[in-house]
């Protein structure tokens, strides 16, 4: 396995401190899946090209992890829940 440097957006940073004990080891398990295979997220094409979704279960619900990925390093964009998750992801992609 190769060594990526693995970085947190703001709004991913800001997003972690909302969480409960058991909701951070839950995305914490989903981040290590990403970092053991970068390539394991959904593709995603248009206003997002370049971003990965990967899709885990945090306390019983569906919780979408967005990040990008290149041969030196791992960038977290968001993560969250379904609903308005690809809208605010595009306008935090635009920003």
């Amino acid at each position: 396995m190769d060594k990526r440097k693995v970085y947190l957006s703001p709004v991913f940073g800001r997003k972690i401190k909302k969480l409960k004990k058991q909701e951070k080891k839950e995305l914490d398990d989903a981040v290590l899946d990403i970092i053991n295979d970068p390539s394991i997220g959904e593709v995603k094409v248009g206003d997002l090209t370049g971003v990965l979704v990967y899709k885990s279960k945090t306390n019983k619900n569906l919780t979408l992890l967005s990040y990008s990925y290149d041969s030196t390093e791992i960038n977290l964009l968001s993560f969250g829940s379904h609903e308005n998750f690809y809208r605010d992801l595009k306008k935090y992609k635009r920003a």
